[in-house]
């Protein structure tokens, strides 16, 4: 839990201190990249050490990943430039792919099928409590301590943690010379690192860089493929991927992962321009959204022991469904209930359905393609919210474009109170409307994933529960 709460914490307690990092550093158009940089490397290198925790042990591939981790995080602290700020948020990334990996594998080595989903539950908790602590201390730190603590913070977290695994974790696992896919690993590297930057940053390219990194990426991602087929140990082996449970539990991964962005992202927005609400309102529907999160994870541990996993995240799905239908049904004058409404539910459904598509993954393997079989579905996730993203920022912005074609700036208008309280009524109107019709836009496409993830949801096995609680394992 620590360990996740390391990862959990860093996106959000950054994003808090970023307004201080650049007024003292400058740069702002580095700005998306601190972020891009860091999601990047971290997506990219996920796999990867789940497939090294298979073949040298959980323990040793933590140590590494989490000392590269911190490695960067006390270079962040000390960087004189944004630029270089960016050069060591890559070095973090590098090893922040390794730690949710190989903790969640860790649990699911530890703990038999009842107990796991009671403790992945726990662990989806976790990023509840992140969601809420990471502004609030990172908004502690840039007002009493300089901003470079956002990053040392963690490494009191992570040495603690490093020294617990090695203290207590009793790995037993036959040990035998290995034949790494350096090739394999670089290819996925580059192939999923050209394509996400594409999704994250193709707005901001020229259109030839585009069209060359996309071709880069897929023939690197087609060389990738060949080449697994020959490797003797492939860093992500085929065979999985043809594991018809494996392949619907990370699909119903990249649904939710692409929900959850066209739904986050835009609900401060939503809150604050349309509504004309303030931060704070803002900051609690969010909050919501995070607590019934953990609720829903907890919930599901529960209920997976009573039903089936296909009925336990049917249950989930239908939940996401009807949050975002209140969504969809927002009445940008008088809508705040139905808000926290939808909140609430989306946050339930994400908790469950998270747990439900981890679970029945991590179930259909044994200890030796569990590393990567997990990793897969964080991966997938992190794909779809790379998709979700990109696809939402670019449905705003277009329907801004045709509800509001000579208003480019409306947003920042809109969530500058002061510059919002000059408007004259109708041109504030028009400009609130403008906004609400293409965030209206954005929630039919997040409630066309939730009916996709319910519909994946049925595509689970009928008959397989997780058993009563028992011992651990």
């Amino acid at each position: 839990m620590m360990a996740i709460f390391m990862a959990a914490v860093e996106v959000t307690i950054v994003a808090t201190a970023m307004p201080t990092i650049i007024a003292e550093l400058g740069g702002a158009r580095f700005f998306s990249w601190v972020f891009a940089a860091y999601l990047l490397t971290q997506a990219v290198t996920t796999p990867i050490y789940g497939r090294l925790a298979d073949i040298y042990g959980r323990k040793r591939v933590f140590v590494t990943g989490s000392s590269l981790f911190l490695a960067g995080s006390t270079a962040c602290g000390f960087t004189w430039s944004m630029a270089s700020l960016v050069l060591f948020r890559i070095v973090q990334g590098l090893g922040a792919g390794c730690i949710q990996s190989v903790a969640t594998t860790i649990v699911g080595d530890l703990y038999d099928t009842s107990d796991r989903a009671r403790v992945q539950g726990w662990l989806s908790g976790v990023w509840a409590v992140a969601a809420i602590v990471g502004p609030i201390l990172g908004a502690f730190i840039v007002e009493h301590l300089t901003w470079a603590f956002v990053f040392w913070i963690n490494l009191p977290i992570g040495l603690v943690t490093i020294w617990l695994f090695c203290a207590f974790l009793d790995e037993q696992f036959e040990r035998r010379e290995h034949q790494i896919d350096v090739l394999g690993a670089l290819l996925l590297m580059l192939g999923v690192g050209a394509i996400m930057t594409v999704l994250i940053q193709g707005q901001g390219l020229a259109p030839l860089i585009v069209v060359l990194l996309a071709g880069a990426g897929f023939a690197a991602l087609a060389w990738l493929v060949v080449q697994e087929q020959r490797a003797p140990e492939p860093i992500i082996p085929l065979t999985l991927l043809r594991n018809w449970v494996i392949a619907v539990g990370n699909f119903g991964s990249l649904s939710i992962g692409a929900l959850l962005m066209c739904v986050v992202v835009f609900l401060p927005t939503y809150v604050q321009a349309v509504m004309g609400r303030s931060a704070a309102m803002a900051g609690f529907v969010v909050a919501v959204l995070s607590v019934a999160w953990s609720c829903g994870s907890i919930a599901a541990g529960r209920l997976m022991t009573k039903i089936s996993y296909r009925w336990t995240g049917v249950a989930g799905a239908a939940a996401l469904l009807g949050g975002t239908a209140l969504l969809v049904t927002l009445d940008p004058h008088n809508g705040l209930v139905e808000m926290v409404a939808g909140a609430l539910l989306i946050g339930i459904g994400m908790g469950v359905c998270n747990i439900v598509f981890l679970l029945v993954v991590q179930g259909s393997v044994g200890w030796g393609e569990r590393g990567i079989a997990t990793a897969s579905t964080l991966f997938t996730r992190t794909i779809g919210q790379t998709v979700g993203a990109g696809l939402a920022g670019a449905i705003l912005n277009l329907g801004i474009s045709r509800y509001a074609p000579n208003s480019s700036d409306i947003l920042d208008l809109l969530l500058d109170a002061r510059r919002r309280e000059g408007l004259d009524t109708q041109h504030l109107a028009r400009m609130v409307e403008a906004v609400a019709s293409s965030l209206h836009d954005v929630y039919l496409v997040a409630a066309l994933l939730a009916m996709i993830t319910l519909a994946t949801g049925l595509l689970l096995p009928a008959d397989v529960r997780a058993p009563h609680s028992g011992a651990a394992g």
